[in-house]
């Protein structure tokens, strides 16, 4: 039952974990306002390590279905009603919800040659992922031959609406402490990639990261030239808790666990073609164009 138990992944268990319980808040199992199981109860009922069920509950957190407060558990803020699936609904999907990240890119990192090109706003969902790759590679479930990641951020200097303090838009707290987070996860995700290339676990690793004048209105995922994935970030107001204990109300986004869109190449001139190939461009043209 431990991290090591024996047939766990991180990316299956988290993908399985994460799925249960945000169905289980669409279909009313956790109604509004409803305390959720403790971690312990959590990991008792999947089977999964803590540090799994410490990851779905963050998902969830910051993608604003649950909020948590220190010594009185995580409860349910938001909720959705599922749709009908269509039929043929790939798989990956759950009514009402759209796309999640974790599966396309279990599937991504199982090709030899793996391509990414992302961009977002902070690079945390990323890191997230690509924590679950490196331990698939480490226990030999998977073996690319390389790695290549290109990301696009906003510029640290750039004036960014959000996250900014509700009713006092100078104060510099949240941005720098989006400055922080960005500088971290990205370090993050550099300093597990290449680890990968120095032990030997992966023959070539390559990973360029790029500024630009621009604020995110969405996230984009490009995938091995055949998968594109985007979602719209969506304005709120929430609580966010600094380092020193307090609060701020603040207009932030939406972006960790959001739903995501999902285009797949299919055959020439298809729509999935196209979509994909549109979103290539556009990324493409801003990585040439106007980043740093």
């Amino acid at each position: 039952m431990s991290g090591e138990r024996s047939g766990e992944t991180g990316g299956k268990e988290f993908s399985r974990v994460f799925e249960a319980m945000r169905d289980r808040i669409a279909d009313g199992t956790y109604p509004l306002g409803a305390s959720l199981p403790t971690q312990r109860e959590l990991v008792l009922e999947f089977e999964v390590s803590r540090d799994t069920v410490q990851r779905v509950m963050k998902e969830l957190q910051y993608g604003g279905w649950v909020t948590s407060r220190q010594g009185s558990g995580s409860r349910v803020s938001r909720v959705v009603t599922p749709k009908s699936a269509p039929s043929g609904t790939p798989s990956g999907t759950t009514p009402g919800w759209g796309v999640t990240l974790g599966p396309i890119v279990n599937k991504a990192f199982e090709q030899p040659e793996v391509t990414l090109d992302v961009f977002t706003l902070t690079s945390e969902s990323l890191n997230m992922h690509i924590g679950m790759q490196n331990e698939r590679i480490r226990t030999r479930e998977i073996a690319p031959r390389s790695i290549t990641l290109r990301m696009l951020l906003p510029s640290e200097d750039l004036n960014v609406p959000y996250p900014r303090a509700k009713g006092d838009p100078d104060d510099p707290r949240l941005r720098n402490r989006l400055n922080d987070l960005t500088r971290w996860h990205t370090s993050s995700v550099r300093s597990i990639l290449r680890a990968l290339e120095h032990d030997g676990l992966v023959p070539s690793v390559r990973v360029e990261i790029r500024y630009v004048q621009l604020t995110p209105t969405f996230k984009l995922y490009l995938l091995n030239g055949t998968d594109a994935l985007h979602a719209l970030y969506e304005p709120v107001e929430r609580l966010i808790e600094l380092e020193d204990g307090s609060e701020i109300l603040a207009v932030d986004v939406l972006g960790f666990g959001v739903a995501l869109t999902h285009d797949v190449r299919g055959e020439a001139g298809s729509y999935g073609a196209s979509s994909v190939d549109k979103k290539q461009a556009w990324f493409d043209s801003v990585w040439n164009l106007l980043a740093r």
